[in-house]
């Protein structure tokens, strides 16, 4: 077992996996991390789909797009989930408010969500496994993917997180300076901001130039509005409807 240092502070994504499975124990020591997730009002308005069947996770290889999904041991897909509670209210007679219909209630599901992800990706680093958080789970084919899962209404996947034996041991990828991060009593201004936001933009450039594996020519801001330009076409308002998450407020 790692220490929580190591695990916090020498994770990085893993994308190439060797076929080996992972114990049980070990499985067993993610689930419970991921139930012991701190929630919104305890409500625990999520749920987890452990993949190991490799015919399906070839399918979401298709949908998704992405090569850890059908080389990792264990693909999981962490959903925001009201459906729990909307079926046992119902059961209870009790009448169910339209929380779901607001931004707020998306946004708790996908805080609980995300949570447990996390609880499960540092409970697997612990554990010396590979890891690589998959947004493009929730966004590249919502609709196929629920239905392929047969998520029922008031619910949809926040995102993936593929585990497994780590085949490779990527360069440590340069964040943020603690200044860019963390701020002091008030959130700093732009003349404190930009220098830094520079010099930032200069390191990712290094490191895509020099880091093992593939080298690029990205810099960081330009690269990130690229991605925010390419999500423009999604259309995750309209799948979320179609799960029964109506946003009005």
């Amino acid at each position: 077992m790692k220490t929580v240092s190591q695990t916090l502070l020498e994770r990085r994504s893993v994308r190439r996996y060797e076929r080996e499975t992972i114990d049980d124990s070990t499985m067993e020591f993610i689930y419970q991390a991921i139930r012991n997730t701190p929630t919104s009002y305890n409500g625990q308005q999520f749920s987890v789909i452990d993949i190991t069947d490799q015919e399906l996770k070839e399918q979401l290889y298709q949908l998704i797009g992405q090569k850890q999904i059908k080389t990792c041991n264990h693909f999981m897909l962490f959903l925001a989930d009201f459906h729990k509670i909307a079926i046992a209210s119902h059961a209870k007679g009790i009448d169910m408010p339209a929380f779901t219909d607001t931004a707020d209630g998306v946004i708790v599901g996908v805080v609980d969500a995300t949570l447990a992800m996390l609880n499960a990706l540092t409970a697997a680093e612990a554990s010396g496994l590979g890891t690589c958080c998959i947004g493009y789970a929730r966004t590249a084919a919502p609709e196929s993917v629920a239905k392929l899962l047969n998520l029922p209404p008031l619910t949809f996947v926040v995102c993936g997180l593929a585990i497994g034996v780590p085949r490779e041991l990527p360069d440590l990828k340069p964040k943020q300076p603690e200044r860019l991060v963390i701020h002091r009593d008030r959130y700093s201004s732009d003349d404190e901001l930009l220098p830094q936001l520079a010099a930032y933009d200069d390191t990712i450039t290094e490191y895509n130039a020099t880091r093992s594996g593939t080298r690029t020519d990205n810099d960081w801001v330009s690269h990130i509005v690229d991605y925010y330009r390419e999500a423009m076409s999604y259309r995750i308002l309209n799948a979320l409807r179609r799960q029964g998450f109506d946003i009005r407020s």
